[in-house]
């Protein structure tokens, strides 16, 4: 009876067109599914759509809440429906919970707060905060939550400031939700929400003290001078996140059998924000965080996300030396886990607290080697990292013997960051020049092509300020070119050629390495010289070393033929450089004898060549050195 009333009400007067019937939803999403092509699924929304425009103009309330839902699924899947925005505001001003509920989902979802129609809402929305149904008021706030403006915000905080101290946990909580909303869009109310935290903390519902910890973290973001009032809330902090840990089993709250770990981590956070620089309240927090790392199983990952956060918190703040270590120990244990986020997770954050307790993570040093063989490239990289860190004077060798172990195999974009790592850690701690050299030319003799110029920079001028290990670094270097030209780096192989041009003379064995003869020193210039993978910038250097030779082996009449001999050919080379420096050579052989050994006479020890930064940052120093001296001087002629 009631369906045939129900159908006489909504049938069409006599003689107008019917309207387009509207399928139920469920009905709609059968249709979508069983379309097979883009075309018919648009033929299919576009028909719904039409139907639904004729029901919205008929103004059928009965229905209206229905098709806006409809229209919900019809944005999803990605059709204009901007034509139903204002639907979603009438369904808001009903009296009926089912068509609030979808009102207000509709609005979150088909608008946002750039909507020039959300201010129509403002009164719907300051009506059903206040509302005797905690369901309609919890639906209000989420919205207000979701898309509300600045002025939104500003307008209806008040109403906020009063709901937070509502009897009501469930509506406690969703206020605790808009009072985040309100106060990132106006930070300038942060101040009027200091006091009202006292009794959100005090609350034993776990969705009030979860939302109230994420407030009071929200306001310490935006506003810092915040943090020291709240700093007297730290001994309620510590008793609630003490009666988490040493609770007994309460299935509501447990997760593998943790007690609320997402309001042991909030509350975590938050004292490591009001801790951070103030002694007196890491006191209080020393005694709980020695208890959650010691007692918080570490087999489940809900227990090394509560480590996790303990372990920052415990770094952050002005904890003691024990718990520290402690802290440390929790992240050794995480590199050893299976699973590659945790083990991530630990090198990051070693990597950030390593300066601060370097004994303690010297302790894990080996654990953290190890990782350089893990198949994950991120983990090698933050490996890499964190032992470059560790190195110092009394594991520099073994250190670096690993780091030369790991060369080869990592990947060629990395590689070349790696050579420099290398490098600059031998540079700062080498036990003595010699080890020093030795371990460069490895590197460099293991890395191919990827060097960077600065390194030979860095070691010619080491070779050129050592006169005690020029002889036995240019055997060495003879060595290593002599052994594999080919695939040695051209950065290597300037180097050596420099070195053996500028002291041939100590290839005789008496300065250490192995014996040179001259005719060796020059057989190894040719065929650099005539490599087809020397660059042009290395058959310069061969010139100049060729040329040298000449003088450091003054005697020798087979060696100056022969240096004549190779220069030659390039007075006529097409490229300019090197027919430019072949010339001014053979015109040095040619009645210039007198001047030749002094033109050609050893270098002075050279400086280390700066980074475009480094020089740019000295020029700046000086010229402020500067400024300030003439502006002393301009003072005291001033006062005379």
């Amino acid at each position: 009876a009631r369906g045939a009333q129900h159908a006489r009400r909504c049938s069409p007067p006599p003689g107008s067109v019917p309207p387009l019937p509207v399928p139920p939803r469920r009905e709609l999403i059968r249709n979508v599914r069983a379309c097979k092509t883009q075309a018919d699924e648009r033929a299919c929304i576009h028909k719904e759509c039409a139907a639904i425009r004729t029901a919205f103009k008929e103004e059928n309330n009965e229905l209206r809440h229905r098709n806006v839902a409809k229209l919900l699924f019809i944005h999803m899947l990605g059709y204009p429906t901007h034509w139903g925005q204002m639907e979603c505001l009438k369904l808001v001003a009903g009296t009926k919970f089912p068509e609030k509920r979808v009102g207000y989902l509709g609005l979150m979802i088909l608008l946002d707060e750039r909507a020039e129609v959300l201010m129509l809402v403002e009164n719907s929305l300051k009506n059903d905060l206040h509302h005797q149904n905690q369901y309609i008021a919890g639906l209000a706030m989420c919205s207000l939550a979701n898309i509300a403006t600045v002025e939104i915000c500003r307008d209806l905080s008040p109403e906020v400031e009063t709901l937070l101290s509502n009897s009501n946990p469930y509506v406690r909580k969703k206020a605790c939700m808009c009072a985040i909303r309100i106060l990132k869009k106006n930070p300038e109310l942060v101040e009027n929400y200091v006091d009202k935290v006292p009794s959100v903390l005090g609350d034993r519902n776990h969705g009030v003290l979860l939302t109230g910890c994420k407030l009071m973290f929200e306001m310490t973001e935006l506003d810092p001078s915040t943090i020291e009032p709240l700093r007297k809330e730290v001994p309620t902090l510590v008793r609630v996140l003490k009666n988490l840990v040493l609770s007994g089993y309460a299935p509501e709250h447990d997760i593998n059998g943790i007690t609320d770990p997402f309001l042991q981590v909030a509350i975590l956070k938050l004292l490591r924000v009001l801790g951070r620089g103030s002694a007196e309240c890491s006191d209080m927090m020393n005694d709980i965080l020695a208890q959650v790392a010691t007692n918080t199983e570490s087999s489940k990952n809900v227990g090394n996300a509560i480590l996790y956060e303990c372990v920052l918190t415990i770094v952050a703040i002005e904890a003691e030396s024990g718990l520290r270590v402690l802290a440390i120990n929790i992240l050794g244990r995480f590199l050893m886990n299976r699973d590659n986020n945790i083990r991530y997770v630990a090198l990051n954050t070693l990597v950030q607290v390593v300066n601060s307790d370097m004994n303690a993570v010297q302790r894990h040093r080996n654990t953290i080697v190890d990782c350089l063989k893990d198949a994950d490239v991120s983990l090698r990289r933050r490996a890499l990292e964190l032992i470059c860190v560790l190195v110092n004077e009394t594991n520099v060798e073994s250190m670096v013997g690993e780091l030369l172990a790991y060369l080869p195999v990592v990947e060629s974009e990395y590689k070349e960051d790696l050579v420099t790592k290398i490098c600059s850690v031998v540079e700062r701690f080498a036990p003595d020049k010699q080890w020093r050299v030795d371990t460069i030319i490895k590197t460099l003799t293991m890395s191919g092509a990827y060097v960077s110029d600065d390194l030979a920079s860095s070691l010619v001028s080491l070779i050129s300020k050592s006169p005690e290990i020029q002889g036995y670094t240019t055997a060495k270097l003879h060595a290593a070119l002599k052994d594999d030209l080919v695939n040695a780096a051209q950065t290597l192989v300037q180097v050596g050629v420099w070195c053996v041009g500028e002291y041939a003379d100590m290839l005789d064995g008496s300065h250490g390495g192995e014996p040179v003869s001259p005719t060796q020193a020059i057989d190894l210039l040719a065929t650099v010289l005539k490599s087809v993978t020397s660059s042009l910038t290395t058959k310069e250097y061969v010139l100049n070393a060729l040329v040298k030779c000449s003088v450091r082996y003054a005697g020798n009449a087979e060696v100056q033929g022969r240096v004549r001999t190779l220069v030659q050919p390039y007075t006529s080379s097409i490229a300019l450089e090197l027919q430019q420096r072949a010339v001014e050579y053979a015109t040095l052989f040619n009645g210039a004898d007198a001047i030749r050994s002094g033109v050609l006479e050893r270098m002075p020890a050279m400086e280390k060549k700066q980074k475009p930064q480094d020089a740019m940052a000295a020029a700046r120093a000086a010229q402020a050195t500067s400024n300030g001296r003439s502006g002393g001087g301009g003072g005291g002629g001033g006062g005379g």
